[in-house]
């Protein structure tokens, strides 16, 4: 049987003499605290902090990089533990288990495969390569493992040396376990709510009603006018402050940002809830929420993250069988100098003002991110992202980015993950790349070794907590 354990030099430079000035650089920063910025785990996990209900509960029905990488080698999503929503799921966590093991190859060569032998190996102490054979064997061994106290989520989170944690949060919701968590003596961590406003920016869904009625319920406004709306998002993004956070998150399908007036906003907010609203106005209304939303974070202070270019929802079968999230997310052509160009006018050089800007689409890095970056005091580049966080392209990204807009206007790792195991497998790659990144530059005499080793440091620690305001 193949052994686990992932080799101590991955991703570092094949040169040996570059190799081991990559390691060192590594090594100075692989026990450093984790700045989790942008992510998705569920805060209440923390809050009750229960044992994991069995391993594919927890590595693979709620992480979309694993089960559409399943699904598309012929493994059906509900044999993976999803189901419609409101439905119990069929498969057993044993069943589904034996699904990732029996196609345990279809993940060589991707980010996945180096998560997952990094974290079976270095968190969960597995010696052997998942294969259908040793499937049963492992998951028993996985499932007794997880009912140890030492692998509750507190002290994973502990064991993972995570100094701050970010969720994504509806405007709507209570943040109770969020406000639970910091007031909870005897956890240390510091747990996040990101706002995310999408739901409210698309008036043409057949939820946005609805979601209005929850929203103007949680802040006490009355949303059924375009006013009323913005009122209400003002004052939850005050909450959000009030219980921590420090940031905002925003996708939406292009960068598009022109501003309309209040009458013709208001205009199509009563055709959307009347029913007569055509689909350029409600173009128009995403975009002019999206500078809303920006003239907001100019008042507040929160840190805003833009996530454009993704179709969502691409097979409309999935998404009508199993819901939103469920891998068939898939990258369209990005631009930002252009579309930005009038959130960019009005806030670009305001000092309270600041926008990370992601991509799914790389050509944009070198092309516009780092160029905006490279002038706007605001503008900071994001992380490679979704199809991007993998060692290759966060590589690429370096490369594309560092011209123009150095390290200091980047944001330090971004793991986006729901996968809460993987968190410290994920930010170790990052590590290593930029290690082979930092040596490649000195050795070709393009920075000393002392600079090199203080980016290194900058990167994990004072660059993200600057970049999403930290402290």
């Amino acid at each position: 049987m193949t052994a686990l354990a992932p080799h101590p030099d991955r991703l570092f430079p094949a040169d040996p003499g570059e190799r081991a000035l990559a390691r060192r650089l590594h090594s100075s920063v692989a026990d450093a605290p984790i700045y989790s910025p942008h992510g998705h785990v569920d805060a209440r996990m923390l809050l009750d902090d229960e044992p994991f209900p069995d391993p594919a509960a927890l590595l693979i029905t709620p992480d979309h990089y694993v089960t559409r990488m399943l699904h598309a080698v012929g493994v059906p999503l509900d044999e993976l533990g999803l189901s419609r929503p409101g439905a119990a799921p069929t498969a057993s966590g044993r069943s589904i288990w034996r699904r990732l093991c029996e196609n345990w190859d279809a993940f060589l060569g991707t980010p996945v495969r180096f998560w997952f032998e990094s974290e079976f190996s270095e968190v969960f102490g597995l010696t052997e390569q998942p294969s259908a054979a040793n499937a049963d064997a492992l998951y028993d061994q996985l499932a007794e493992t997880l009912a140890r106290p030492e692998f509750r989520p507190r002290a994973l989170f502990d064991r993972f040396r995570i100094a701050v944690l970010a969720t994504t949060d509806d405007p709507a919701d209570d943040l109770a376990a969020h406000l639970a968590l910091r007031d909870d003596p005897t956890f240390t961590g510091r747990v996040l709510p990101t706002f995310r406003a999408d739901r409210y920016m698309h008036p043409d869904e057949p939820t946005w009603r609805g979601r209005l009625s929850a929203l103007g319920e949680s802040a006490g406004v009355d949303t059924s006018s375009y006013e009323g709306l913005l009122a209400a998002l003002r004052a939850r993004r005050q909450a959000f402050i009030a219980a921590g956070g420090t940031a905002t998150d925003t996708g939406v399908i292009d960068a598009g940002s022109e501003p309309l007036t209040t009458a013709e906003a208001s205009r199509i907010h009563r055709a959307a809830l009347d029913g007569s609203l055509t689909a350029a106005e409600a173009v128009a209304y995403r975009r002019n929420m999206l500078y809303r939303l920006a003239e907001m974070a100019s008042e507040d202070g929160l840190v805003m993250q833009l996530h454009p270019g993704v179709i969502r929802n691409h097979h409309r079968p999935t998404f009508d069988a199993f819901g939103p999230d469920t891998g068939h997310d898939l990258p369209a052509v990005g631009a930002f100098t252009a579309p930005l160009t009038p959130i960019l006018r009005d806030f670009g050089t305001d000092p309270t003002f600041r926008l990370v800007l992601f991509t799914v689409d790389e050509t944009t890095f070198s092309r516009e991110i780092a160029p905006l970056a490279g002038f706007y005091p605001s503008v900071y580049a994001g992380a490679p992202w979704w199809f991007l966080d993998t060692p290759a392209a966060i590589l690429r990204y370096r490369q594309a980015i560092t011209d123009s807009a150095g390290f200091t206007k980047t944001s330090g790792f971004i793991d986006d993950t729901r996968a809460f195991c993987s968190i410290p497998a994920r930010h170790d790659m990052s590590r290593r790349v930029d290690a082979s990144y930092l040596s490649s530059l000195v050795v070709s005499h393009q920075l000393t070794e002392e600079d090199a080793f203080t980016i290194a440091g900058r990167l994990v620690s004072d660059i993200p907590r600057s970049t999403f305001r930290l402290g």
